[in-house]
């Protein structure tokens, strides 16, 4: 592979991006996307979509996913430091209902991928962040669903300091949990 090393995670289909980083006095260069190198690392996907957001200390995003339009996602921060999460929701998956969670910054130039039917969420940890992120699919904003951050079924173990306010959506603080997703959809 060229420019990017990629370790796969404990849960199946989700994988971390290291990009090589050509650095000097001047400053650095990095490819943060290469379809040819990413097909070869076996993420062979195909964006429509690139997304920006900023957010300050203490923002809490999700756990946000697509219900008839799923995306698949590659997601980086340009700008600061955020705890980055994804559930499975990949019915009959053996790692369903599974959480697993990156830092992402700046500094480590780290992506994650995330492919469809997982629920995706982050946490700003530094003083403020930039968070890009491509997606495989078109948003379509009557399709959103979500799970509770906080939900103790999946059990993300948010790396929340001492004194650190949460600030949240009004519907990032209303979701159900895994149990009420579970239920809509008849999953046993």
């Amino acid at each position: 592979m060229g420019q990017i090393r990629v370790e796969t995670c404990e849960i199946e289909g989700l994988k971390t991006i290291i990009p090589a980083v050509h650095g000097d006095a001047r400053g650095y260069f990095m490819e943060t996307y290469h379809y040819n190198d990413f097909k070869e690392a076996g993420i062979d996907t195909v964006f429509v979509q690139d997304n920006q957001s900023a957010s300050k200390k203490g923002v809490l995003r999700g756990l946000h996913f697509q219900k008839q339009f799923p995306q698949d996602k590659l997601v980086r921060v340009i700008r600061g430091e955020v705890f980055d999460v994804a559930v499975d929701l990949r019915e009959g998956s053996p790692t369903f209902g599974k959480w697993h969670g990156e830092i992402l910054s700046e500094e480590n130039k780290k992506q994650f991928y995330i492919p469809k039917n997982f629920a995706h969420g982050f946490l700003v940890l530094s003083d403020y962040a930039e968070f890009c992120y491509k997606c495989s699919d078109f948003y379509h904003p009557n399709d959103e669903g979500g799970l509770l951050y906080s939900d103790p079924e999946i059990g993300v173990e948010w790396p929340i300091p001492e004194g650190m306010e949460l600030i949240f959506s009004e519907k990032d603080t209303k979701w159900g949990g895994l149990s009420a997703y579970k239920a809509e959809r008849g999953i046993e």
